[in-house]
């Protein structure tokens, strides 16, 4: 088991984990209730304990969670389970999603990004471009840059822009604080219609 798998698997058996906060954010809640999408595919990386995951399927979405974590998997089965919704879930690395198939009409990304290392990146944005079809959403949040925090780094709007342009285009991006303290932004990225030379 890798350090870093290790470290999340630790925080959510000692119940440390802040990010767990078992609440789906406003944002999410606003696009799928507000904005009145209608329910597809969805596909949330970094699913931890399914809160976004259950959310999305109680709205009529097909769900596919993904997550390294085991501890986080097994949770969030149970909470599908007793939410009385069926969503896939697997416990499998985010930037390796050759298992599965699109096309999904909307990707979540509610942390985790910014806890990939950055010689990964690309091969994260590869799997997205190819799983979110053309004119389907993907919706990031993540930290800013904190150099002194190996876990997670954090990710700054150009590094955004230069991983997932011209594949995707950034519709909208609304920096703030995360509860927990440091600089976040959350992205709305749409996924282009191009042709495959161009990606």
């Amino acid at each position: 088991m890798s350090l870093r798998r290790w470290f999340f698997d630790l925080r959510y058996l000692r119940g440390r984990a802040p990010w767990d906060t078992g609440v789906t954010p406003p944002e999410v809640v606003e696009l799928i209730e507000g904005e009145r999408i209608p329910p597809g595919r969805a596909l949330d990386l970094g699913c931890g304990t399914g809160t976004n995951s259950v959310y999305l399927a109680r709205h009529g979405w097909e769900v596919v969670g993904v997550d390294f974590s085991a501890v986080a998997i097994r949770r969030a089965r149970r909470r599908a389970r007793r939410a009385g919704v069926d969503v896939r879930f697997y416990r499998a690395d985010v930037t390796d999603l050759s298992f599965l198939d699109g096309p999904f009409d909307l990707a979540l990304d509610i942390g985790c990004l910014h806890s990939v290392s950055p010689d990964r990146w690309e091969r994260y944005a590869e799997g997205l471009t190819r799983l979110v079809r053309p004119g389907g959403l993907y919706l990031l949040y993540v930290f800013a840059p904190r150099p002194n925090r190996p876990i997670p780094r954090g990710i700054a709007p150009e590094e955004v822009r230069d991983l997932f342009v011209p594949a995707f285009t950034v519709e909208r991006e609304v920096v703030g604080r995360d509860p927990n303290g440091p600089t976040s932004a959350w992205y709305w990225l749409r996924r282009e219609h191009l042709p495959a030379d161009c990606l």
